[in-house]
């Protein structure tokens, strides 16, 4: 009986040219958003083990070391996908397939590593990221080997054409050199007060080995820049100063005391400013004049960067050409001046017209685009609710009082 009501269905439906009921988009555009994909291959040439973890970027944020961005979304292919029957010690190259769903058109990156320590979590700052040992890889061009640019396009009606066949490449050659720059202010003080001086702070390299967070042998890789390969070092920003691995930024909080480690116009978390948020009045530095609000959230850091006077000598050979290779250190200088920036738009920072109060958080970026953030989650009051350690020192930030 069911059958013959289907046939009769489809004879009615042929009868009466029988369509879809038309269908509407609402007012939220999320619900009308058409959306591609990504799919390929990680190739992994290597006898570690572990989940393969890609992260998809906006090539427009790159990730630490060549930005800021965050990834916009991630996916794991299981070890046990990965490495499907493959023998112990055996260097490969192990394939299997990946996918990144729901992607909408745009230009993106894929990076991503071999978690060979098992221990990366995405949802905290302090376990989504690499560690000693881990295996890194991204979807590179074959040719010159720089990192590729994936495009999910589209056809002259708007659909989005997907991106197949994207190769995610992964070796020992990128093996991670170093634990995170993991770090504490030497004075143990919770706060350092930003006035109208410059502030002189010492970060000490922290091992944290606990409650599964794994950074037992954290340091600062110290290095002077050449990147043109001319045997002097760079000054990309014309301050008289060579260009320095790590780099800081020291950037400003939301004023919510019940989310604490909020960065401010970035409430939602993404990377990207908000559309709407706090906004200041800049000043022209060299007229003096006042600038006024925009009515754009602006992205606010303090002028900060590391005093690397002390290891000039030791970060260059006997003819004075930067060392290539990154000298370990566990303590740092950070100067932080009273000069307050916009950098919402990085090619053109603009100066603000005050230090705006409140607080500010300090993170410190390695070379080998590994990250370490104070405050964290880490901060008493906050990991134990979700199992991580709490250590006070990691609490710590800089605060600029109110006038």
């Amino acid at each position: 009986m069911m059958r013959l009501a289907l046939a009769s269905l489809g004879l009615v439906c042929a009868l009466s040219a029988c369509e879809p009921p038309p269908a509407f988009a609402t007012a939220d555009k999320r619900q009308h958003t058409l959306n591609g994909r990504i799919e390929g291959d990680v190739v992994v040439a290597s006898a570690a083990r572990g989940d393969v973890v890609l992260f998809l970027y906006d090539a427009a944020r790159p990730p630490p070391p060549e930005g800021t961005g965050r990834p916009l979304t991630f996916t794991v292919v299981p070890e046990a996908v990965a490495f499907a029957n493959a023998g112990e010690g055996e260097v490969g190259p192990h394939v299997a397939p990946y996918a990144f769903s729901l992607v909408p058109p745009g230009n993106y990156l894929i990076k991503g590593f071999v978690d060979v320590g098992h221990d990366f979590v995405p949802w905290y700052g302090v376990t989504a990221d690499t560690n000693s040992g881990d295996i890194g890889g991204a979807a590179v061009d074959p040719v010159t080997r720089a990192v590729r640019v994936v495009q999910v396009g589209t056809t002259a009606d708007g659909t989005p054409v997907p991106a197949l066949g994207v190769t995610v490449s992964f070796s020992d050659a990128a093996r991670v050199p170093v634990d995170r720059p993991v770090f504490q202010e030497r004075s143990g003080a919770a706060v350092a007060t930003m006035r109208s001086a410059p502030l002189t702070l010492t970060l000490d390299a922290a091992p944290i080995d606990e409650k599964g967070v794994f950074q037992p042998l954290p340091v600062f890789l110290a290095r002077l820049v050449d990147a043109d390969g001319d045997g002097v070092p760079d000054d990309s920003n014309g301050d008289g100063t060579p260009d320095f691995w790590p780099r800081v930024v020291v950037r400003k909080l939301a004023d919510d005391a019940s989310s604490p480690l909020l960065d401010e116009n970035d409430l939602d978390r993404n990377g990207v400013l908000d559309d709407q948020g706090v906004d200041y009045e800049h000043v022209n530095p060299v007229t003096g004049d006042t600038i006024p609000k925009d009515g754009k959230p602006d992205l606010v850091v303090l002028a900060a960067g590391f005093n690397f006077a002390s290891l000039v000598p030791q970060l260059v050979d006997g003819t004075g050409r930067p060392n290539p290779n990154p000298l370990p250190v566990t303590r740092l200088e950070l100067q932080v001046l009273p000069r307050a920036l916009d950098v919402s738009n990085p090619a053109q920072p603009g100066v603000l017209k005050a230090l705006p109060f409140g607080r500010y958080a300090v993170t410190v970026i390695q070379s080998t685009g590994q990250t370490w953030r104070v405050p964290n989650e880490l901060s008493p009051g906050l990991g134990e609710a979700v199992g991580l350690p709490s250590l006070a020192a990691q609490s710590f930030v800089i605060e600029v009082p109110r006038p």
